[in-house]
């Protein structure tokens, strides 16, 4: 009974993990190209002059500029070369097919190929592309689109600096407008300590698995990874939340349209944590492999996936970034170390198993 149960266990894990891996290349397309995190600090100083109703701010770490026009009139979106690039008003959001900009914004590097008829000095050829009055754009003025740091960047990489003050030109009929901002490099956090703290809880938690199971140590031990999947799980589901609401998503609508658009498997990871938890809590059978199954996902998914923090002084998420790494760090301390201990567990009964003569 004990093999055939772990048999048709094994199978299952090997499913779930095979559609977990099959499915997981969506997630990485979440908002187009947006990082994991960044050492560039893009902020927004203002419109001048300032028009109510009229608000700009910057979403993805970075990555783009959100434009919202409630003032009841079009504003367009001046391109790199003068040129009408984006017209935003009551009656939608339409991007100008004849302007560079609308092909190189496409791509957070600025790399993508211009068609034959992208010119500036054409006439523009509006395409609607919204029915609401917000557009996202990356912008490469208000971006640091090397790979190399600038000279003083270099020069003395321990302090932070303002790499420039950046514009984008507006006009709202004749009517020049700016966006002001500004683009500075912080200093990254120091990897190792985040790195070490993760190895060392990990360690501690993938040590439950050590207590015999039929022992009322071994009982407290699974409860006690069951009350981590449930905490890791629901902060695991958070994350990607974060994500949306810091990519522009607003209302629950739009929260809930982008994880099942664009991160269905960080949201699934984090739910099928939880009732791995809930699982393991009411010590249901073969509670060990659904303790390991989760913490392995866990720790990929959530963990892993997101472990650019450590080495990145600004996260995707609209909390600090501090924050953004102590959760990283649960992700893998619960999921690796839920994994470990599971899979202890796991071999434990099986060695009980074998040396149980049969009758």
């Amino acid at each position: 009974m004990i093999r055939t149960a772990l048999a048709r266990a094994g199978l299952i894990a090997a499913a779930a993990c095979a559609a977990t891996l099959l499915g997981a290349a969506p997630a990485a397309a979440h908002g187009a190209d947006a990082p994991d995190g960044t050492d560039y600090r893009a902020r927004v100083t203002g419109v001048t002059p300032a028009r109510p109703g009229l608000t700009v701010r910057v979403i993805e770490a970075g990555a783009r500029l959100e434009l919202t026009n409630d003032t009841g009139r079009a504003v367009e979106v001046i391109g790199y070369s003068g040129e009408p690039y984006l017209r935003i008003g009551p009656d939608g959001v339409f991007e100008n097919t004849h302007s560079p900009a609308t092909y190189l914004n496409r791509t957070l590097a600025g790399d993508t190929a211009l068609p034959a008829d992208a010119d500036p000095a054409a006439p523009p050829s509006w395409r609607r592309v919204d029915d609401g009055t917000t557009a996202r754009w990356h912008d490469q003025r208000a971006l640091w689109p090397e790979s190399m740091p600038p000279a003083q960047v270099r020069a003395a990489p321990e302090r932070e600096h303002r790499v420039r003050d950046w514009t984008v030109p507006l006009r709202d009929g004749t009517d020049p407008l700016t966006i002001g901002g500004t683009l500075d490099w912080v200093p990254p956090p120091d990897a190792y300590t985040w790195w070490a703290v993760s190895i060392v809880g990990l360690l501690a938690v993938g040590a439950l698995g050590l207590f015999a199971a039929a022992a009322p140590a071994g009982a407290r031990a699974l409860a006690g990874l069951g009350a981590l999947l449930v905490v890791g799980g629901a902060v695991a589901v958070a994350y990607p939340v974060g994500r949306e609401i810091d990519a522009g998503a607003q209302g629950v609508g739009g929260v809930l349209s982008g994880l099942l658009s664009g991160q269905i498997w960080s949201l699934l990871t984090g739910l099928g944590a939880v009732a791995a938890g809930w699982y393991a809590l009411r010590r249901r059978p073969a509670a060990d492999f659904a303790v390991a199954l989760a913490g392995a996902c866990l720790a990929l998914f959530a963990g892993v996936a997101n472990a650019a923090v450590f080495t990145r002084s600004v996260a995707p998420v609209p909390w600090s970034p501090e924050v953004a790494r102590v959760m990283v760090a649960a992700f893998l301390i619960t999921g690796v170390g839920a994994t470990a201990a599971g899979v202890l567990r796991l071999h434990a009964a099986s060695r009980a198993a074998a040396l149980t003569p049969s009758p």
